[in-house]
Parts: structure tokens; C-alpha cells; sequence
């Protein structure tokens, strides 16, 4: 069971290398992340992301992100 609060705090600080997506066993989309972090698109993405994944309850959280 991934914990929704380690997914998002990973995804604010180091969402631009994708490091919440490795860590959701997302590994293509962490791939996609760190090709593109010179760009500061993921950074603002994993900003985002972080903050909705803290926002959800735990329930929506396991069904959206970890059971998808």
C-alpha cells in the first residue's frame, strides 16, 4: 500500500525528475518527467499533482493513483 502523503511530498519536491511516478510504479511516466525536466513543465505538473494527491482521501487516493 503506497502512502498518499509520501507520493505527494515527493511529488511537490522532486516532481520535476518524476520521482512520485517511480514511486507509483508509473516507471514510463517517470521516464517522461526526467526527459523533459529541463523544461519546468513537470516541476509545475508535480506541484499540481502533489497538491491533488494530498487532497484526496485515502480511499480515492489507493483507487485512482496505486490501484489504476
Amino acid at each position: 500500500m503506497k502512502s498518499k502523503t509520501t507520493a505527494g511530498i515527493l511529488a511537490i519536491l522532486l516532481g520535476s525528475l518524476g520521482v512520485h511516478k517511480f514511486y507509483l510504479g508509473k516507471i514510463g511516466l517517470g521516464v517522461v518527467y526526467i526527459l523533459f525536466c529541463w523544461t519546468g513543465i513537470p516541476g509545475i505538473i508535480g506541484l499540481i499533482e502533489g497538491i491533488l494527491y494530498l487532497t484526496k482521501t485515502e480511499e480515492e487516493f489507493q483507487s485512482k493513483y496505486v490501484n489504476a
